[in-house]
C-alpha cells in the first residue's frame, strides 16, 4: 500500500510539472551549444534599429545586453524578445567566467558565400548569437572575435508593463509591442476598440502587429499571448483620443 501511495504521488508531481512547463514554459531547461561573436561598437550604437523593429534600443530599455540571432533561432521574428542566458564556454584562452541574460533584438543573416566553419557563422542551422559589444565583452576577450558558448532560454524581467506604440494611419493600425516580460516572444495580439470586439491582430514584421479596422476615436484595449501560451490582458489602457505615434504602457506577465 505504502508503495503504491508512493507511486501515486510521484505520478502526481511528474504530471503537475508538465503543466506547469506547459502553462509556464521550460526556462530552467538544459544548457545548449552555440557560438557568439560581436557587432555595433563599443556603444553598441550599430546595433539599433534591427529586424525586430525596437528601434533605439536605449530608449526603448534594452540597453546593450542584446543579440541578434541567427536562422535557426530567429523563427522569421517570432523569437523577438526571448532572453538567453548565456556563458563562454571550453575555451580558457579567452573566456572569461560569470553569466550574462540578453535580449533578442535583431536577425544575424547567413552568409552562403562563406562556410559555416569560416565566417558564414549565422548559417542554418548553427545556433549563434551575434552579441552586442558591451555584452559580448562581458563573457569573453575582445581578440577572441568568436567563442564557444552556452546558452539557455530564460524569463524576462523588465521594469514596468508591456509598451504598445501605435503608428501607421486610419485602417493601417501599426503597433509595435516592447517590454515584455516573461516569455518576451509575442506569438499573437487581438485588439478592441471601444465599439468593437476582439480582433485578431496579424503580424506584419519583427514584432510589429496590424489592425486593418477604423480605430480612430476609441479607447483600445489589447490581449498579448506569448510562446509559453501565457496571456495578459490590458484593458482600456489608450484614451480615446489617442494620436499615432504615441506610446502606452499596459499590464505585465
Amino acid at each position: 500500500m505504502a508503495i503504491a501511495a508512493t507511486s501515486a504521488i510521484s505520478l502526481l508531481f511528474f504530471l503537475l510539472n508538465l503543466c506547469l512547463k506547459a502553462t509556464y514554459g521550460d526556462y530552467g531547461g538544459g544548457w545548449e551549444s552555440g557560438h557568439a561573436t560581436f557587432y555595433g561598437g563599443g556603444d553598441a550604437s550599430g546595433t539599433m534599429g534591427g529586424a525586430c523593429g525596437y528601434g533605439n534600443l536605449y530608449s526603448q530599455g534594452y540597453g546593450t545586453n542584446t543579440a541578434a540571432l541567427s536562422t535557426a533561432l530567429f523563427n522569421n521574428g517570432l523569437s523577438c524578445g526571448s532572453c538567453y542566458e548565456m556563458r563562454c564556454d571550453s575555451d580558457p584562452k579567452w573566456c572569461l567566467p560569470g553569466s550574462i541574460i540578453v535580449t533578442a533584438t535583431n536577425f544575424c543573416p547567413p552568409n552562403f558565400a562563406l562556410s559555416n566553419s569560416n565566417g558564414g557563422w549565422c548559417n542554418p542551422p548553427l545556433q549563434h548569437f551575434d552579441l552586442a559589444e558591451p555584452a559580448f565583452l562581458q563573457i569573453a576577450q575582445y581578440k577572441a572575435g568568436i567563442v564557444p558558448v552556452s546558452f539557455r532560454r530564460v524569463s524576462c524581467v523588465k521594469k514596468g508593463g508591456i509598451r504598445f506604440t501605435i503608428n501607421g494611419h486610419s485602417y493601417f493600425n501599426l503597433v509595435l509591442i516592447t517590454n515584455v516580460g516573461g516569455a518576451g516572444d509575442v506569438h499573437s495580439v487581438s485588439i478592441k476598440g471601444s465599439r468593437t470586439g476582439w480582433q485578431t491582430m496579424s503580424r506584419n514584421w519583427g514584432q510589429n502587429w496590424q489592425s486593418n479596422s477604423y480605430l480612430n476615436g476609441q479607447s483600445l484595449s489589447f490581449q498579448v499571448t506569448t510562446s509559453d501560451g501565457r496571456i495578459v490582458t490590458s484593458n482600456n489602457i489608450v484614451p480615446a483620443n489617442w494620436q499615432f505615434g504615441q506610446t502606452f504602457e499596459g499590464a505585465q506577465f
